[in-house]
């Protein structure tokens, strides 16, 4: 009786889990699927390399060079932040504002040779197909309402996931596994299908709605961070008179920081004043130089008056998860190899998907039928009783 009373509990469960979160996870697989290969399809357009070939061991012009070319094609702009494109080599991207304190989508972005200190490009990033996709995948662009409402839907997708195991389990004590019942009816075939490909895709299904859920918790992760561990690091400089003049050397601080952390290499520069730092740092962010540990990030804090380093710490534990989790969402660490299998588990779950909706509208259409039936043989039952009384 208990083991009934379970799997009608556990049915439910995966009912209405998955009734509403299908739709959201539908659009989550379609959008995903295209940002799975963002990288090739922007090789398959054809587009070259922005860099140059010029003669090898021609020296880098530094960084200060490059931000005074950034901001001569862009005079009226500041600059809040400096990173590296690991797939257009021998470039620096500058990331210029209105003002140090603009709205986070509020930027120009340019693109500097590091050689020629030329300005080779300054693309629109929030425009075209990629664009589209990437933000109905982390937002919806509703912001940081539509990144936790996303995260929840990812969090009934892990519900329904394990209450559909729980369903599965006893089903294969009288089945034998991977049964499709091709010779019955249409319905019972594709809810073979759908249980079979939901076993096939658990694991994986489970590690990306999981790190779904938790990109979604990014701006809160960081936030914990900036009032955790950041506003431990600049603690010192709390009631220092504010920055005045020209600010120390972006390549001394450059160079104090890779002193520091010989064998990493740099991924970000934050400018004094922006989320990522305080008013009176540069903060460069270095990563590990291995497809493993790239992802692990530490950051150095450096005056930017006297260009010292202050301090220097690896990032707490869930500031690393959420980094590491980034590009296990969207299998990037093993090529395209894995880039194809995740695409493929991708498909799976549409199908999954797809066919829950078919056997609820199914079981819907089934049931109301076999009501009806009843309905007409009990009144059909009434029409004799009420014959015969009469």
């Amino acid at each position: 009786m208990s083991s009934v009373k379970s799997v009608k509990t556990w049915f439910q469960i995966h009912k209405w889990t998955s009734l509403i979160c299908t739709l959201f996870l539908l659009m989550l697989c379609l959008t995903g699927l295209p940002l799975i290969f963002h990288e090739e399809i922007e090789e398959l357009e054809g587009k070259p390399k922005l860099a140059k070939e010029l003669p090898a061991g021609t020296k880098a012009a530094g960084l200060d060079k490059l931000e005074t070319a950034a901001l001569a094609a862009f005079p009226k702009k500041v600059v809040r932040y400096i990173y590296w494109d690991e797939h257009e080599p021998n470039t620096t991207t500058f990331s210029l504002s209105d003002s140090i304190n603009a709205a986070p989508d509020n930027f120009t972005t340019v693109i500097v040779d590091d050689r020629t200190a030329e300005v080779l490009e300054a693309p629109n990033l929030q425009e075209g197909f990629m664009y589209i996709m990437l933000q109905m995948h982390i937002d919806m662009f509703l912001g940081i309402g539509g990144k936790l409402f996303l995260g929840l839907m990812g969090l009934l997708f892990v519900a329904a996931i394990i209450s559909g195991m729980m369903l599965y389990s006893p089903i294969m004590k009288r089945f034998n596994f991977g049964m499709v019942r091709t010779e019955k009816s249409t319905r019972l075939k594709w809810l073979d299908l759908h249980n079979l490909l939901g076993v096939v895709t658990i694991v994986w299904g489970t590690v990306v709605g999981l790190t779904g859920v938790i990109n979604t918790m990014s701006e809160v992760v960081l936030g914990l961070w900036q009032v955790g561990q950041l506003s431990e690091m600049t603690a010192p400089y709390k009631n220092a008179q504010p920055l005045t003049g020209k600010l120390s050397s972006l390549d001394g601080a450059m160079a104090v920081a890779e002193k520091a952390a010989p064998e990493m290499e740099p991924s970000l520069v934050a400018y004094p004043g922006t989320p990522f730092t305080s008013k009176h740092h540069y903060a460069v962010f270095m990563k590990g130089n291995t497809p493993l540990t790239k992802r692990i990030i530490k950051p150095a804090l450096v005056d930017a008056k006297t260009g010292s380093l202050t301090d220097m710490r690896d990032m707490p534990w869930y500031v690393n998860t959420l980094f590491v989790s980034q590009p296990l969402h969207f299998g990037d660490y093993g090529g395209l190899p894995l880039k194809i299998i995740w695409a493929l588990f991708d498909i799976a779950t549409i199908v999954i998907l797809g066919s829950g909706l078919y056997l609820w509208f199914a079981r819907n259409k089934a049931t109301k039928a076999h009501l009806n039936r009843l309905n007409k043989q009990d009144f059909e039952s009434l029409t004799v009783l009420a014959e015969k009384e009469n």
